[in-house]
């Protein structure tokens, strides 16, 4: 009996040790996968910095070099002041503020009319506007363009904020999460004699509120981040936005361009969405796994 024993703990043992050796075998092979991509992901990062900080000089090594050979805090401050980059935020902000708070009163509003309120038709035009995600959005450049000529809207503010204050999708996302609030509560409500704005700003906008800070967060990044509409309708150097003042802000007279004071432009333009990434990553996240796939 004691010989069984002891041979049944020496193969429990084994099998013990063969399973610790997998195990560790899964999780080296997992870290050391992540940490490879994320080396791809970051060195892109790493390059944009140490580049900005590197003299043209030594920018256009044959040989590049991964440490400045003499740092250049400079170049941060030519980038600001030949791109104008405080006019450039300056729009840019007024852009993304703007359109935000007008979309989402808008986004609101759409999601607890097609949420909770009855009317005839609400499931048809639902459906319909849901289809409209499945155009891409390039297609309405031209006859956006030849609206907002028409009315005279070129090179002004109102260009670049009315024809997208309306997003579909983040109707359908904060419907969705308006779905999941108990429709008990809005009979409740009604009952006690609660109109549907104030049951809306008392009870659902507060239940929502990591839903909707997500909406904000991915609206003020689209406004930020914003490239090819701008430049058609309001490229002048009083509505210029961000991404387009980089575009041509660092060519010499001579054709050559400043590529490290262009990096430190970079730089200082991506720092925002980096601090919003960083520090509100959480509330995208919440507000997106909230809002579920209710029907």
């Amino acid at each position: 009996m004691s010989e069984n024993t002891t041979m049944q703990q020496k193969d429990l043992q084994r099998v013990s040790s063969s399973q610790k050796a997998g195990q560790f075998l899964v999780k080296f092979f997992t870290y050391a996968f992540l940490l490879f991509m994320a080396l791809i992901v970051l060195f892109p990062f790493y390059w944009m910095i140490i580049s900005s900080l590197k003299t043209l000089t030594e920018y256009r090594l044959n040989v590049p070099t991964f440490w400045p050979q003499k740092i250049m805090f400079s170049n941060y401050v030519e980038a600001f002041t030949t791109a104008s980059l405080g006019r450039l935020f300056y729009n840019t902000m007024i852009v993304g503020v703007v359109s935000t708070l007008l979309s989402l009163i808008i986004t609101v509003l759409s999601a607890f009319a097609f949420a909770r309120l009855e009317f005839k038709g609400r499931d048809t035009m639902f459906g319909l506007l849901l289809a409209t995600m499945m155009i891409p959005g390039e297609l309405f450049t031209i006859t956006n363009y030849s609206t907002v000529t028409q009315l005279g809207w070129m090179n002004t503010y109102r260009v670049l904020i009315v024809p997208f204050l309306v997003s579909v999708f983040y109707i359908y996302l904060l419907r969705q999460n308006f779905m999941q609030i108990p429709n008990e509560l809005y009979l409740a409500a009604k009952v006690d004699g609660t109109s549907d704005l104030k049951y809306l700003w008392k009870v659902m906008v507060p239940l929502s509120l990591p839903t909707l800070i997500s909406i904000t967060i991915l609206k003020m990044m689209g406004a930020w981040n914003s490239y090819i509409w701008p430049r058609l309708v309001a490229n002048d150097d009083a509505h210029r936005m961000i991404t387009n003042g980089l575009r041509n802000a660092f060519t010499e007279t001579s054709g050559d361009v400043n590529y490290p004071v262009q990096m430190a432009a970079v730089a200082l333009v991506s720092l925002p969405l980096f601090l919003v990434f960083v520090f509100l990553r959480k509330y995208i996240m919440a507000g997106v796994s909230r809002s579920g796939i209710k029907g």
